[in-house]
C-alpha cells in the first residue's frame, strides 16, 4: 500500500539547513494501522505531508498503490489524493457556504463515490445528525473536527492519513472516532497512518512508530 524509502527533509535558513527528517523508511500494508508519535518538532507532520504528496522531500521516494508519488506532476498528485487518500489535518478547512452534510459529502460526490447509507452512518457515528443542516460557523471546534473526519472517511479511501484527528475531542469521542476509523479499515481494506500525542490511542493501533530528531526510535513504554 505505502512504501517510503530514505526520506530526508531539511528547511533552509540563514544559519544553514535544519534537518527535520534523516533517512526515514516506512511501509504500511493494506488493512494495516500505524500510530506515529514523537515530540513537537520531531518531523511527524512533515512526514505526513510528504507521504500525501503535499510537500517534496529533500531526497527519498514515496510509493502509494504502486505509484511513485514523488515523480508525479502536481495535477497527478492531486488526482491520487482525490481518488485514493483521505486526509485529516489539524486545520479543518471546511467550506463555510456548505452545511455539515454537504461538507462531509463534498469529496465523495466529486469522485462519484457518494453513498447515502454510509453518509447517514457517518453522521450518526460522529454525533452530527442533529447538526447536518447547519453551517460550520455555528459549530464548536470539536464538532468542526468531526465534520472534517467525516469528509475524509466519506469516500472510503484506500489510505487514511490523519494528523491528530482527535486533538480537540474529549476522551469518549476520541475513542468513538478512532473506533470508526478502525472499523473503516476492517470493512474496506483501507490503511491508516495516524499522528497522535496520545500513547493510549497509539496502543490501539496495529503498530506504533516513534520519531525522535528525524529518525525512528523504539517507542517509549511510559
Amino acid at each position: 500500500m505505502l512504501i517510503a524509502q530514505n526520506i530526508h527533509h531539511a528547511f533552509n535558513t540563514q544559519e544553514g539547513p535544519i534537518h527535520v527528517l534523516r533517512g526515514v523508511d516506512l511501509t504500511l500494508s493494506t488493512g494495516e494501522s500505524m500510530a506515529l508519535t514523537g515530540e513537537s518538532g520531531s518531523g511527524k507532520s512533515t512526514l505526513l505531508h510528504i507521504l500525501a504528496g503535499l510537500q517534496e522531500p529533500t531526497s527519498g521516494s514515496v510509493s502509494i498503490l504502486g505509484t511513485e508519488v514523488t515523480s508525479l506532476s502536481e495535477r497527478a498528485k492531486s488526482n491520487l489524493r482525490k481518488t485514493h487518500i483521505g486526509l485529516i489535518f489539524q486545520q479543518f478547512n471546511l467550506v463555510p457556504s456548505l452545511n455539515v452534510s454537504q461538507n462531509i459529502s463534498f469529496q465523495s460526490r466529486l469522485n462519484g463515490q457518494f453513498d447515502v447509507e454510509w453518509q447517514e452512518y457517518l453522521l450518526n457515528q460522529l454525533d452530527l445528525s442533529a447538526q447536518k443542516d447547519v453551517f460550520p460557523e455555528t459549530l464548536s471546534g470539536g464538532q468542526q473536527q468531526r465534520v472534517a473526519i467525516g469528509r475524509a472517511l466519506a469516500a472510503k479511501p484506500s489510505l487514511l492519513l490523519a494528523d491528530e484527528p482527535t486533538g480537540n475531542l474529549d476522551e469518549e469521542n476520541s475513542e468513538k472516532v478512532l473506533g470508526l476509523m478502525l472499523s473503516l479499515i476492517k470493512d474496506s481494506g483501507s490503511s491508516l497512518l495516524m499522528v497522535t500525542h496520545s500513547r493510549r490511542l497509539a496502543s490501539k493501533l496495529g503498530r506504533h512508530e516513534h520519531l525522535r530528531k528525524g529518525v525512528f526510535v523504539k517507542a517509549p513504554v511510559k
